[in-house]
């Protein structure tokens, strides 16, 4: 990857508007976040929706062709939709080459019986209903780490503030890692601050957050900041790959997601659906390397946070009352 530090970064079309007397308006130093990963770096990459190891087997293929580094590989249908052999193959892939796996967590409201998420309220949303469900989190959970996964995906405050205390407890590993869904994702630096004292290791915010939000909010909180650079249809179908740069420096460290807008949705995945989510995992990495080149062009490209870091440094957490 190209060197930053032997390129000035630029932002996209300067020179040229520039030229034309278009000039843009200079950068503010005080927007920018003055946070980064342990160990080093201002970003990470994620490849999101990887439904199982056939899945991962194209996406670990098609980023080496493409040399597309990548930090983290999730799965967005659910732990108790894999096999204990399929969650095993996972773990080991990605594990040979230090990748964290992060695998979604139990029952949520849109595939529960309640009919009110979809009403035009959406009504309780991804949420786990009730105590059940929550009990159904907490043993994916369980499941997936005794198999020797190390991040879990969770949409629901409860089962995040559940699984925090069970990680302090003991009860599943110390250096497992918890993400926040961006189908919950905060909007406001106050609810941002808030999931990160609950035990959130890192945050998917919404794609639709402008660069100031962006900058509020790292004026709260220091937790990791994921965020979608193509976001699926039934996020809004968002593609911001002009303003990754900027979202680099307004909200690192930062995950950056590469999703797949006009798409057909994919969750619960099952072999039915198996062309369909081979093809849109490879595309995945595509957008990627599309990201990044758009990255080494503006000079942007360095700062990457170093291979098989994954760890989210110090961070704020309610106190845990005995």
């Amino acid at each position: 990857m190209t060197d930053a530090s032997a390129t000035a970064a630029r932002r996209p079309g300067e020179q040229v508007l520039t030229a034309l007397g278009l000039n843009v308006p200079a950068l503010d130093p005080a927007d920018a976040s003055p946070h980064s990963f342990p160990g080093g770096g201002r970003w990470r990459t994620e490849i999101p929706s990887c439904e199982g190891p056939e899945a991962l087997a194209v996406v670990l293929k098609e980023a080496s062709r493409l040399d597309v580094p990548i930090h983290r590989i999730s799965q967005g249908s659910g732990v108790w939709m894999l096999t204990d052999a399929e969650i095993t193959e996972m773990v080991e892939a990605t594990g040979e080459r230090d990748i964290e796996l992060c695998l979604f967590t139990g029952p949520r409201g849109t595939w529960d019986i309640g009919g009110s998420t979809r009403t035009d309220s959406r009504g309780a949303g991804l949420r786990a209903r009730g105590h059940d469900a929550v009990a159904g989190c907490i043993e994916d959970a369980i499941r997936a780490t005794e198999l020797g996964v190390k991040c879990l995906l969770v949409a629901d405050e409860g089962v995040l503030w559940t699984l925090h205390r069970a990680r302090a407890a003991g009860i599943i590993p110390a250096d497992t890692t918890l993400k926040v869904s961006a189908l919950i994702g905060p909007v406001n630096p106050a609810a941002y601050a808030v999931y990160e004292r609950l035990g959130a290791d890192s945050v998917n915010v919404p794609s639709d957050l402008t660069l100031d939000h962006l900058t509020e909010i790292r004026r709260v909180s220091g937790a990791p900041m994921d965020m979608y650079i193509e976001a699926p249809d039934d996020l809004g179908g968002y593609v911001r790959m002009y303003e990754v740069a900027e979202l680099i420096r307004r909200g690192a460290p930062l995950y950056l997601k590469f999703g797949l807008s006009k798409a057909p949705g994919i969750y619960p995945y099952g072999h039915h659906m198996r062309e369909l989510t081979l093809a849109t995992a490879k595309e995945r990495v595509r957008r990627g390397r599309l990201a990044l080149d758009l990255l080494a062009r503006h000079g942007a490209d360095g700062d990457m946070a170093p291979l098989g870091s994954r760890m989210p440094g110090d961070l704020q957490r309610f106190e845990i009352s005995s």
